[in-house]
């Protein structure tokens, strides 16, 4: 009887071994395919240009033109309500701000928006544990592009809501092997330049106290996964913003 039982057991083993296996083949093979195409069609179109259909705003509209400007951060802030406002989005996911900045001359510059709201960064930030011996050089870049696309902004005649880049959520055990706290560090040391950009056509929003846990790790009720937003997320932050603009 107790052999049988151990051999029921073993069996038992094996079969959650194989599906284990089974399912991180599977997850693996999809993550990295995303992966693949991801970088394929940057290669196609580095910038991002062909992204949006159109890139005209409407002319007979009185509304005040708003544009959502960064990374897949941006990409996905739903815009609140606000009758004097018409929001444009024009965030792409997995751009880095060297990409945002170049492009803004051909997907901003064109709308003549009155407010421009930036988020970028994260994924320049992120490529540290990649690149270690490039920390320095990848922080400086990511500040000096934000400054830029701040400039361009205010040149084209903008007021800009620049927002600190949002905390992360836990990180996952699948990127722990590619993953330092020198990312979180880093993001501190760029949100600190981020509040010394404040000037008078430039206000700060910090979204740290808003979304961020005592842990200053992203509200897991606002977390989709450790580098993004759910919906709730995004409407703390839109409760903050119609203040702002109001």
């Amino acid at each position: 009887m107790a052999s049988h039982q151990r051999s029921h057991i073993v069996v038992i083993v094996l079969a959650t071994a194989i599906i284990i296996s089974v399912w991180l083949n599977v997850f693996f093979y999809f993550r990295g395919n995303t992966y693949y195409l991801q970088l394929n069609e940057t290669r196609l179109d580095p910038l991002g240009l062909g992204a949006f259909e159109s890139n005209k705003r409407n002319e007979n509209s009185a509304k005040k033109i708003i544009v959502f400007f960064g990374d897949s951060r941006a990409a996905q802030w739903t815009a609140p309500s606000i009758d004097q406002f018409e929001f444009i989005n024009r965030g792409i996911g997995a751009q880095t701000s060297a990409q945002v900045v170049q492009r803004f001359q051909y997907h901003v510059r064109p709308l003549h928006p009155q407010i421009i709201i930036v988020q970028v960064g994260i994924n320049d930030l992120k490529t540290i544990p990649l690149f270690p011996e490039r920390k320095t050089q990848i922080v400086v870049e990511c500040k000096s592009n934000i400054k830029s696309i701040v400039e361009q902004s205010v040149q084209n005649g903008a007021r800009v809501l620049l927002t600190t880049i949002f905390p992360l959520g836990h990180i996952p055990l699948e990127r722990r092997l590619f993953w330092s706290d020198d990312v979180a560090q880093a993001i501190a040391d760029v949100n600190q330049y981020i509040l010394s950009l404040k000037s008078e056509h430039v206000d700060i929003f910090d979204t740290n106290p808003i979304l961020a846990g005592a842990d200053g790790l992203v509200n897991p009720t606002y977390s989709h996964d450790f580098l993004h937003l759910n919906a709730k997320g995004y409407e703390a932050l839109n409760t903050e913003l119609i203040k702002v603009l109001r």
